[in-house]
């Protein structure tokens, strides 16, 4: 993909007939792969006179071309070809033509960006980088601008903890790169900002449900409205529930005393979620509250196996006020205030000391409250400079964290803490010429607990050709340990180690993006990272599991992606990921860091703008497990027919994943080791789901 690019440029500048050739050679070879996983009753309705009409385009008009927009990577509105970082977007277009069940479904279908499953939570990798049993700390997620990420562990819900139904997703703003120059902590491999629809754009009343096997059921009420008096709402109720597999083995645990392996009826997940936003001029109320419980079937942290009261409920709620009003000369003013909580149970079930006594029941709590102010002004100057500076404040109220056996009561751990963070950014966008331009900003961070820490980043941008944009990006960022990597100790597993201190990571990077007509789109990045203290989970000399500043890890890699869109609905995407992230003392692979990832992504409309049918194929190549084993590489295919408007108002989509029924597992962490002792026997990796399928219905009334 990165010669078919290289030789796109070239040409584009020499001659239109030869850019012609280009364009459909590029285009054809990023759907070559599609062919094999398409059928031909799927290709049969692919227009081709579209591709044909490409080559009659004038050298104008191919130049001519609608580039996104992203708010995340600046905090402003720019086209992604102006954001200092390589971007994606995802829109709501290609959710609900690819049959995306969750966001972490979304995710996965990103270049470079990976997702693991330990069934019972979900963990994005990024580049390389994905530690088993780390809860998306390294990683800053948004909604609207609002932070995701909780106060306990930092954690990113992605899965369906995810507080947001997908239904209700515009787009989703994907910023590579350390982003802590504007954002401060967890923005270490990038921000992801989720973009949710406007209440105008439902205009009335609008439900949806989905059922699949497993025994899965989803359902949402969504009414979205502009009032004539200029207030505009979105209310929407989820719900969603699956039994999960009905019987799970595990050959680690193949014994008689546990149940030869078989984990029945022990994989099940709900959860429901409330979003709402009333906007009247330039204020804006956004509420949200989610719950989630999933049953844990791996025996996790040496519990009972295959016993359905192992389980953990996420509850997470915020209400955010945001006050934002535009200049009349470039520029914009905006306040937030919010109010947040996290909740988080564990239920875990054990064997008595001795043979023949009573089970033991633990329960493990995380109660997490915050508050916080934002202030954030930009404005244009003497027409060269963009210059963007705020404040924040953030004030967790509660850090708490309990850890206690029920019967006979005995308590392990009661730590109850609160502290406080403000911070300062400045940032300007300087444009030296009409096609190079300069963006350098500094965030400061002062935390109670540690002190301050500075995160600078520059980017130069430069555009020999309108539609061709060199990017030489250069960034640093930190993470703050979160308090249960800092306090968290039960005297049976963990021990607390206070003296944690920020791990931090320098990144350079150096992305190629190329537009060619309203059609084509090509990018080719290579980077180069390095992580100094890292936070990691180590056996301890007493036999106890703490986190330390650990190893430096160093990672380098190429991403080249192609993109093609047709104004009929025809369009597909590919890309390449060739990466080695590893320890740089010992040279050694990182664990759940596959070197090669290839990603192809197909929608072809069946008939006009009613019926499209999409596919997508992902490749992941092995990866190292914690005992130093290879997982093995494997491809995943997903199918999806979706309709719109056959009948006014109504959507209809059928899906199947994992469509060859390809057996693979994810590495999983530490927790869920069967024996530290003998860690060579312990649990290495948990198989995932299988071929699944999914039927869904949405109606706007």
């Amino acid at each position: 993909m990165a010669r078919v690019k290289t030789l796109s440029l070239y040409e584009a500048v020499m001659n239109q007939a030869r850019i012609s050739f280009l364009l459909k050679l590029s285009s054809l070879l990023c759907l070559l792969a599609l062919i094999f996983t398409v059928s031909p009753v799927l290709a049969a309705g692919m227009d081709d006179d579209k591709a044909l009409n490409l080559t009659t385009l004038s050298l104008e008009q191919l130049m001519e071309i609608e580039v996104p927009t992203v708010y995340g990577a600046c905090k402003y509105d720019q086209k992604v070809t102006d954001a200092p970082a390589s971007v994606t977007i995802i829109t709501a277009e290609e959710i609900k033509k690819y049959g995306y069940r969750s966001f972490a479904e979304i995710l996965r279908s990103v270049r470079g960006f990976s997702v693991s499953n330990d069934r019972n939570y979900q963990y994005l990798g990024v580049r390389g980088f994905s530690r088993p049993g780390d809860y998306n700390s390294r990683v800053l997620l948004l909604i609207d601008g609002h932070r995701l990420n909780n106060n306990i562990y930092d954690q990113a819900p992605i899965g369906t903890d995810f507080p947001l139904d997908v239904d209700l997703i515009d787009r989703v703003e994907v910023i590579r790169g350390p982003g802590s120059a504007l954002y401060g902590t967890s923005a270490f491999f990038g921000v992801i900002n989720v973009i949710t629809r406007q209440g105008k754009d439902l205009k009335t009343l609008e439900a949806s449900g989905s059922a699949g096997n497993q025994e899965t059921y989803s359902g949402r009420l969504s009414y979205g409205n502009k009032l004539p008096g200029g207030l505009e709402m979105l209310v929407s109720a989820s719900r969603y529930d699956s039994e999960g597999e009905d019987r799970l083995y595990f050959k680690e645990f193949d014994a008689l005393g546990d149940n030869n392996g078989i984990a029945e009826h022990a994989d099940g997940d709900s959860s429901y979620s409330l979003f709402s936003r009333f906007t009247l001029r330039d204020l804006t109320l956004t509420g949200a509250v989610s719950s989630r419980e999933k049953v844990i079937p791996t025996g996790a942290y040496q519990t009972v196996f295959n016993d359905p009261r192992n389980r953990t409920t996420d509850a997470y709620g915020y209400l955010d006020l945001k006050y934002s009003h535009r200049l009349e000369e470039q520029g914009e003013v905006t306040a937030r205030a919010y109010y947040e909580n996290f909740r988080y149970r564990g239920d875990y079930i054990y064997n008595g000391e001795l043979e023949g006594d009573p089970l033991q029941v633990n329960k493990d709590f995380a109660d997490g409250e915050w508050v916080g102010f934002e202030l954030m002004a930009t404005r244009r100057f003497f027409d060269k400079h963009q210059l963007t500076t705020g404040l924040e404040n953030r004030y967790n109220l509660r850090l708490d964290q309990r850890n206690y056996w029920v019967e006979p009561f005995e308590s392990t751990l009661d730590d109850q803490r609160s502290s406080n963070i403000y911070a300062l950014y400045i940032q300007d966008e300087y444009q030296i010429l009409s096609n190079l331009s300069l963006i350098g900003g500094v965030r400061y961070d002062h935390y109670n607990s540690f002190g301050g820490t500075s995160s600078p980043r520059l980017a130069l941008i430069y555009k020999p050709y309108e539609k061709s944009i060199f990017k030489f990006l250069y960034g640093k960022a930190f993470r703050a340990p979160n308090v249960y990597e800092l306090f968290y100790a039960d005297g049976v597993y963990y021990r607390a180690n206070p003296d944690l201190n920020p791990e931090r990571i320098t990144t350079t990077e150096v992305v190629y993006d190329q537009y060619l007509g309203e059609h084509f789109r090509s990018t080719l990045s290579a980077y180069y990272y390095q992580i100094k203290g890292l936070i990691s989970q180590q056996l301890g000399p007493d036999d106890l599991l703490v986190y330390e500043n650990t190893e430096t890890i160093q990672a380098r890699g190429i991403e080249a992606e192609v993109e093609v869109r047709w104004a009929d609905g025809l369009q597909g995407r590919a890309s390449y990921v060739l990466q080695q992230a590893e320890d740089k003392e010992t040279g050694l692979t990182l664990t759940n860091s596959p070197r090669h990832q290839a990603k192809v992504n197909l929608n072809i409309p069946l008939v006009k703008q009613k019926l499209f049918a999409g596919a997508e194929v992902q490749y992941t190549s092995t990866r190292k497990t914690l005992l130093r084993n290879d997982t093995g590489g494997f491809t995943t295919t997903n199918l999806t027919l979706f309709s719109q408007n056959l009948v006014p108002g109504l959507d209809l989509s059928a899906s199947v994943y994992n469509l060859f029924d390809k057996n693979y597992g994810d590495p999983v962490a530490g927790e869920l080791q069967i024996d530290p002792e003998q860690p060579e026997l312990g649990l290495d990796t948990v198989a995932q789901d299988g071929r699944t399928f999914r039927v869904k219905l949405s109606y706007r009334f």
